[in-house]
């Protein structure tokens, strides 16, 4: 069975935290909550949510801003967000889409319609290959039954930790991130472990997967770590 889609709902008024909750896990989401930006944006590095429904309007940082900033940073520029605003003014929601948000509410609005584009945003953004098997490079990565075997069907053990980390790369592969990156995505924001945390577990997975496979964890010069069949 897939886990329930997690979303996080940012708005620095509670009732309207709490109507949007109530609606969202009637309908079989699980909900995470910010009163601001700050709060949020830890969240979102944390915890990973499916999606973000963001209020423009906060003290603070607005919610616009908090958006800019997770579309310019690597670790959270895939996050779908809808935008929840009073503006309703054409000009109002270019500045939004143009800021990368996906969709845009106008309050006051019912759940129902906001169950809707939440599907719709979803439908679009965030095609179902969370269970989906995973196989790149002679490494098969199924994460339903958290197995990893090679294409000769031998069963590669993994560590939990080494899983998450190879589960990662097969789904980021052909790009390099920094230590710190790997450390925000696969660890978590809020965990406080020394950036060689990292190099101790990448030489744990090259270990597991073996001589013949560990050459597609590369190590990048001056950078950190790369997944890729490339040389």
């Amino acid at each position: 069975m897939s886990r329930a889609r997690r979303i996080l709902i940012v708005d620095d008024e509670s009732a309207i935290r709490e109507m949007i909750a109530m609606a969202l896990e009637l309908a079989g989401y699980d909900t995470l909550e910010a009163a601001d930006a700050t709060t949020a944006h830890s969240i979102v590095v944390d915890e990973k949510p499916d999606m973000m429904l963001l209020d423009w309007m906060m003290p603070g940082t607005s919610g616009i801003e908090l958006a800019r900033r997770l579309r310019s940073d690597p670790a959270t520029k895939d996050i779908p967000i809808i935008m929840l605003t009073a503006k309703a003014d054409e000009d109002n929601k270019v500045q939004g889409l143009e800021a990368g948000i996906d969709d845009y509410i106008t309050k006051p609005f019912s759940p129902k319609e906001l169950i809707a584009r939440l599907k719709a945003v979803l439908r679009r953004t965030l095609p179902d290959t969370e269970e989906s098997i995973i196989s790149i490079g002679g490494i098969i990565l199924d994460p339903v039954s958290h197995r990893v075997t090679d294409a000769a069907g031998r069963s590669l053990n993994l560590g939990p930790t080494e899983f998450k980390l190879l589960h990662f790369f097969m789904t980021h592969q052909d790009r390099a991130y920094s230590r710190g990156q790997l450390l925000d995505m696969v660890w978590g924001g809020n965990v406080y472990v020394e950036e060689r945390t990292v190099d101790v577990h990448i030489r744990r997975l090259r270990k597991a997967i073996g001589p013949e496979l560990e050459n597609l964890i590369q190590t990048v010069r001056g950078t950190g770590y790369r997944f890729s069949t490339k040389i």
